[in-house]
């Protein structure tokens, strides 16, 4: 798992009420890492928070951490 991955799955498991359902799968596509982030069903509004910024902080957070790695990255919320 990389890095960006290990960490999504860190900030995640603090915000859920499952932490132990928190998977994420890393997908290169073209160059760009896209995290697949699975959760909990009953965590999906945490995860998506308000109007979306929560997902939204863990994009951003995830594209500074590519951006140290020197690949883009990109967080994907999937159902099971």
């Amino acid at each position: 798992m990389s890095s960006a991955a290990e960490d999504l799955v860190a900030v995640v498991r603090l915000l859920v009420d499952d932490p132990r359902a928190v998977a994420v799968e890393a997908v290169d596509v073209d160059g760009e890492v896209d995290l697949e982030l699975q959760v909990a069903e009953a965590d999906r509004g945490k995860v998506i928070g308000r109007r979306g910024r929560t997902i939204e902080a863990l994009r951003t957070l995830a594209a500074a951490r590519g951006g140290r790695e020197g690949r883009a990255h990109g967080v994907e919320l999937v159902e099971d």
